[in-house]
């Protein structure tokens, strides 16, 4: 079975993500993370680079995630790719057709290898996976996410400006939906789930009863059959 989980940033997927993998016992790949891990190397060596070095940098590298540890190269890069630098420059290269082709490949292969997948992501449902089993689209007002992100970094010793975090989340936002490769945006498929004012606990429910609605009626229709 593979899940989806699509969204905006701050919308929550990660966390989502995780909680559902573990009560369904799934694999978690956090697709987002890969991005900002090729980011994060990308910006080890100046942030700029040509075609040729960027084809280069991808053959070179080797991202995986184990017990929601980020690896790149055979480095544990988890918190170092929790920056603003990092998350720019993973928007950035987001729209590269040659980035996303081996990232997709890459993805395509950890899900292969597992019977059960929850992936979150912005293109989960529409590029990586587009016959996924479940597909969720969750969201949320961009004031909510910025308030969650401002908290998260105020639990951590940092001192954003909300205003700031704000004005950050709406240019993402732009940015991916806007993009000609893969734009953030759900399908005709996808259920969306709105975060705004619910708890984790709440949004976790949700989902699982839409799975289990979701696979009651795959088996009543078996039996029809």
């Amino acid at each position: 079975m593979i899940i989806a989980i699509d969204g905006p940033a701050g919308a929550g997927k990660s966390t989502i993500a995780k909680l559902i993998a573990q009560k369904l016992n799934c694999t978690y790949i956090n697709t987002g993370a890969m991005y900002r891990a090729v980011a994060y190397k990308i910006l080890q060596i100046g942030g700029k680079f040509t075609q040729e070095d960027l084809e280069k940098l991808l053959d070179s590298t080797e991202i995986e995630l184990k017990d929601e540890k980020v690896i790149l190269d055979g480095e544990d890069i988890t918190e170092k790719i929790k920056t603003e630098d990092a998350a720019k420059m993973a928007s950035k290269i987001a729209k590269i057709p040659l980035v996303r082709k081996k990232l997709v490949e890459m993805q395509r292969k950890m899900a292969e290898k597992e019977k059960c997948v929850v992936m979150e992501g912005r293109d989960i449902g529409t590029v990586v996976f587009p016959n996924a089993d479940i597909k969720i689209f969750l969201t949320a007002t961009p004031e909510e996410r910025a308030k969650r992100r401002y908290e998260e970094l105020k639990q951590k010793g940092y001192n954003i400006p909300y205003e700031h975090l704000l004005e950050k989340i709406k240019e993402r936002d732009k940015q991916d939906s806007e993009r000609k490769i893969a734009p953030l945006k759900p399908t005709r498929e996808h259920i969306i789930v709105d975060t705004t004012s619910k708890t984790i606990e709440e949004v976790t429910e949700d989902i699982l009863n839409i799975i289990l609605s979701k696979e009651k009626g795959d088996e009543d229709k078996n039996k029809t059959n």
